[in-house]
């Protein structure tokens, strides 16, 4: 084991972290405010390599390691939660066709991502499925060299942008069993419809909304992976993101915990830097200590995927321990700045807000627990 970065590393993160405090904690508050999706915010993160952060080197990416993935999103993540949401959605679209898509599938939609400057959506929830897949009622039928598909998704991220979605859906056969088999969906397929933009409590500048498959005709060419294989290629996608969900949760955690610990320097009680006082020094030791507990998980399972062996176990523990510390933390930040914490001048508010949903999406923390208790008592 070794807890060094290596040059690269350490490169890799320092531009990060200058791309955040330059051009993105600028213009975190108005994005959030306005709800408005970063466009241009991207198109710089592109330039400087800094998006498509799943893709290798062969496909367009910046083809880095899994522990400088989770650097950037930790330091996009102390910048805009949205932000961060709205770039990782493309890694998470990404994933199935990494895991399970063939070479050509590979070439063509991972090119449209990377060179072509395209947007994806990763379309599993439902309104009436989202910790149950089994539960989901979008269907694909076979005919001749296509499928069509109906059904709706929820709460898809980038919705409103996206060139293409990658789909999970149900089929029936005729002896009643049924399996699941994924897909690339083109947006201007006849048939594909999207929803109003949701309005969120937190992450705003990330655009969230509904996508409606009606008779929508997919050909054979675009399924990922066989049929039948769909659930796997969904699952394995998901041990690859979480752990990026724990560093965005890091990287929220990390930002709340700065502004805390800088204000209660500044902020004087009694004559005195409310900082001297044990009760604020024993929440921010708990914050740091918590901080320091989740990025050692999320840095193992990153390290684990990097090595090939991908950790469903592991990645439960980073994604629910750093989704939980941030939520804690950015409480606790609030709880410091006191009345000020409460008012959407200051940033703690919007870690706040942006904090929660880390516990519910790509498998809620509850579910998260379901999935170690599995693995432990197997």
């Amino acid at each position: 084991m070794d807890f060094n970065l290596s040059d690269e590393q350490q490169a890799i993160q320092s531009l990060a972290r200058d791309f955040v405090n330059g051009e993105i904690i600028p213009q975190a508050r108005k994005y959030d405010e306005e709800e408005k999706f970063p466009i241009e915010i991207m198109d710089q993160l592109r330039v400087c390599g800094l998006f498509n952060l799943a893709i290798p080197e062969s496909y367009g990416g910046p083809g880095i390691d899994k522990i400088s993935h989770a650097l950037i999103v930790e330091e996009l993540a102390r910048g805009c939660a949205g932000i961060t949401t709205s770039v990782e959605a493309n890694s998470l679209s990404s994933y199935p066709l990494l895991v399970g898509g063939d070479e050509d599938l590979k070439k063509e939609y991972l090119n449209r991502l990377t060179i072509d400057g395209m947007y994806a959506s990763f379309a599993l929830t439902e309104p009436q499925a989202g910790s149950d897949v089994n539960g989901l009622s979008t269907t694909a039928r076979r005919v001749g060299n296509e499928y069509v598909l109906n059904g709706e998704k929820c709460f898809i991220t980038n919705a409103s942008h996206a060139n293409f979605f990658v789909v999970l859906a149900k089929q029936h056969h005729h002896d009643g069993s049924t399996h699941f088999t994924a897909f690339v969906v083109d947006r201007e397929l006849e048939g594909v419809a999207i929803g109003k933009k949701e309005k969120k409590m937190g992450i705003r500048a990330s655009d969230t909304a509904s996508v409606i498959f009606n008779d929508v005709r997919v050909p054979l060419k675009n399924r990922i992976g066989g049929e039948g294989e769909g659930f796997t290629i969904f699952m394995k996608s998901l041990s690859h993101a979480r752990p990026m969900v724990g560093a965005q949760s890091l990287g929220i955690a990390r930002g709340a915990y700065e502004e805390a610990l800088h204000y209660s320097k500044e902020r004087k009680q009694f004559n005195k830097p409310i900082a001297t006082f044990q009760s604020i020094q024993f929440m921010l030791a708990d914050m740091a200590m918590n901080i320091e507990a989740a990025r050692l998980l999320v840095h193992k399972a990153v390290f684990l995927l990097q090595e090939g062996r991908p950790s469903i176990t592991s990645a439960s523990y980073a994604k629910c321990f750093a989704a939980d510390t941030a939520v804690k933390v950015a409480t606790d930040a609030v709880q410091i700045f006191g009345g000020y914490g409460y008012i959407r001048e200051y940033p703690v508010e919007k870690y706040y807000r942006d904090a929660k949903i880390m516990q519910i999406y790509e498998g809620t923390n509850q579910i998260q627990r379901v999935v170690i208790a599995k693995e432990i008592l197997s």
